[in-house]
């Protein structure tokens, strides 16, 4: 695929895509004799994964931390655990975060009508 089509496919754009290579994030991109970028399956398989890590919050600088590892082969799989383990536990954090802003949220909407037609009866008369 091109990286005009992998960007569309996506939802990211071909300066992202081109950055994600130039830090290390998609390493190995083909390319043909003309120079234009191929992406392999695998290749956008990695989008789709960076793309997602991305979404949760992910740093660019952990995503890169993790494919050097990956690319080390099978003997960084417990450093790797541990990465995604750290990761894992920061979106928990997150997310019980914006489970109580929800909360509190979801309290300040429960009967929200009923008290601000009495506060404009009151007030507004």
């Amino acid at each position: 695929m091109t990286i005009a089509e992998v960007a569309k496919q996506y939802g990211l754009t071909a300066d992202t895509l081109r950055y994600y290579e130039r830090v290390g994030l998609l390493p190995n991109v083909r390319r043909s004799s003309g120079g234009i970028r191929d992406y392999s399956e695998e290749d956008c398989r990695w989008v789709e994964y960076i793309k997602c890590m991305r979404s949760a919050g992910i740093s660019v600088e952990t995503l890169i931390e993790y494919v050097k590892l990956y690319h080390q082969g099978a003997g960084t799989i417990p450093k790797r655990k541990k990465l995604l383990l750290e990761q894992r536990e920061q979106i928990v954090a997150r997310i019980n975060e914006l489970n109580d802003i929800l909360a509190k949220l979801d309290w300040k909407l429960d009967g929200y009508e009923e008290r601000m037609l009495k506060f404009e009866e009151d007030h507004l008369k």
